[in-house]
């Protein structure tokens, strides 16, 4: 295994693999890796000759401090979950003045108001300070082939529109979401939650599933305000949204149409700790 600090370094053996025409897979990350990320590298393994894995707690998509210090970090733990899948993957452990030089700015997109909705009414410019590190990284490694995970939906489609935006020729694998035993989707944050919490956190994903069962027999009878009433009756549980919408434009409509799909988004705070989820309703 090969770490890197610098953009130096990486350079030099990109441009080695380049030279022997080899197909390039990249996972970021923001460390803390969990088997959702590991799932993520593997199926790079599976695709790539060469596998980078970064590994960067980014500043800009952080519009609040007190998440940004509290984000947990264990990069040896994750180096040594790495090696496990393969001693050949290469990852890229930048500091902050090495991406930023010092300066952490955010670059503004037009993300055709996919950046508005959801996750984005919540944090603003979170999406834009994704965009400005995911750019950074696609400029700098210019892969083959990025993976990302399905849990974080929104993120994925602002990726989308930036490979567009900026005309970046690489191949997007959206992975599906890997879970806990009772169903909470994988994150860095769950660490943070209380075993108490963890477990009664099953109700999130039991909700997106009654809603995908819902939709697919009557979808004009969908109970949505039942639903939080239930999230909000736990201990401990707040909810900030739960939205039928648009797969594609990620929009509310006010009729649902058959030659159309649509995803169930939901966001819990737990203790303070958020929770987000998805899933596709047909």
């Amino acid at each position: 295994m090969i770490v890197c600090r610098t953009i130096l370094e990486v350079s030099r053996l990109i441009n080695k693999s380049n030279r022997l025409r080899q197909t390039l897979g990249l996972v970021p990350t923001m460390g803390s890796l969990h088997p959702g990320h590991l799932s993520l590298i593997s199926k790079a393994l599976q695709h790539n000759d060469i596998v980078w894995v970064t590994i960067f707690v980014n500043p800009t998509q952080f519009n609040n401090k007190e998440d940004f210090n509290s984000y947990p970090k264990n990069l040896e733990h994750d180096l040594h979950l790495i090696k496990k899948i393969s001693n050949k993957i290469n990852v890229f452990q930048p500091s902050e003045t090495e991406i930023y030089n010092g300066n952490p700015f955010l670059k503004k997109y037009d993300f055709n108001g996919l950046d508005l909705e959801l996750e984005g009414r919540f944090r603003v410019d979170h999406y834009n300070g994704v965009a400005t590190i995911v750019s950074r990284l696609l400029s700098l490694f210019e892969p083959s082939n990025a993976y990302f995970g399905e849990k974080d939906y929104q993120q994925t489609q602002i990726i989308n529109r930036l490979i567009d935006l900026e005309k970046i020729d690489v191949n997007m694998i959206i992975c599906p979401t890997v879970r806990e035993k009772n169903g909470l989707a994988l994150s860095s944050r769950n660490k943070l939650l209380s075993i108490k919490n963890k477990s009664k956190s099953s109700i999130i994903y039991e909700s997106l599933v009654f809603l995908q069962k819902s939709f697919n027999k009557n979808r004009n009878k969908l109970n949505i305000e039942k639903i939080k009433l239930k999230i909000n009756s736990v201990n401990d549980f707040e909810i900030e949204y739960l939205e039928i919408v648009n797969n594609k434009s990620l929009q509310i409509e006010l009729e649902f149409s058959d030659n159309e799909s649509y995803r169930a988004f939901i966001c819990v705070n737990v203790n303070g700790i958020r929770l987000i989820d998805n899933i596709l309703l047909n």
